[in-house]
């Protein structure tokens, strides 16, 4: 399996203001991305901040928006990936989308509503993980709230996921949860963790600390930032995945059960 470049993107994020937004995260990639990347992380609800102002904000799955993501991943002949407010069959979504540079995409609806937010109220919780694949690594990526439910995120799988996607509207109050959870989830899972969060106060004045990270399978840091925008290109190696699970083969001893829905 070989390493894999990972280009993250912890932006400010314009309340409610997708045109805002999109400007400015073209603008911070056009500048900031110098060399070849495979991915590219944005932060959950990336056009809008974490609004319950679905009916006025929601898009189709044809959006503007989804224009972008396939523009921008053509442009870096790269994966883009991140949340936005989908309106489909009635209901809405907050649906992170996987863009691959040829146009084809997958998505995820966030399966954990954070009910505290009324998020519950407004969005339809989705029922389905993703599995996706990106230059030999098998990847599971899932939104913010998900991250406190470790049952959901367990690998269990024969075929386990060498890395774990955290997309986020994190507020700093709670980040000590958020640094603690991370670096569990990695050693856990055997598995490479990369959490992006947003930075700045939103709509509602809540303030977001960042602490965007990369965690490896041991629980070393890779990377990690907080309180500023940052956009940071950085490698996950592969080998340390076969490396850790043939040293530690704790995976074969988990478990075995099934979710109900």
């Amino acid at each position: 399996m070989e390493n894999l470049k990972i280009t993250v993107f912890q932006g400010y994020l314009f309340w409610e203001n997708t045109d805002k937004n999109l400007q400015n995260i073209t603008l911070r990639l056009s500048g900031g991305i110098r060399e070849k990347t495979d991915l590219i992380i944005l932060p959950e609800m990336f056009t809008t901040g974490f609004t319950m102002n679905a009916a006025e904000l929601a898009e189709p799955m044809n959006g503007k928006t989804m224009q972008w993501m396939e523009k921008t991943a053509k442009q870096y002949d790269c994966v883009i990936t991140g949340t936005i407010i989908i309106k489909e069959g009635g209901k809405y979504y907050n649906r992170l989308i996987w863009m691959r540079p040829d146009g084809t995409h997958e998505h995820y609806d966030k399966r954990h509503l954070f009910a505290l937010g009324n998020e519950h109220n407004t969005y339809t919780a989705g029922t389905k993980k993703l599995f996706v694949e990106l230059n030999g690594w098998k990847i599971c990526p899932v939104i913010c709230y998900d991250l406190r439910f470790p049952v959901w995120l367990r690998n269990i799988d024969e075929n386990p996921y060498d890395l774990l996607i955290v997309v986020a509207n994190w507020p700093e109050r709670r980040a000590a949860h958020w640094r603690t959870l991370i670096p569990a989830r990695a050693v856990e899972n055997q598995s490479y963790v990369i959490a992006v969060n947003r930075v700045g106060h939103d709509g509602n004045e809540v303030y977001h600390s960042g602490d965007s990270t990369c965690i490896d399978p041991n629980g070393k840091v890779i990377y990690y930032k907080r309180d500023e925008e940052d956009l940071y290109t950085f490698s996950i190696i592969g080998d340390e995945i076969e490396k850790v699970r043939t040293a530690l083969p704790f995976l074969k001893d988990a478990d075995n059960f099934e979710i109900n829905i």
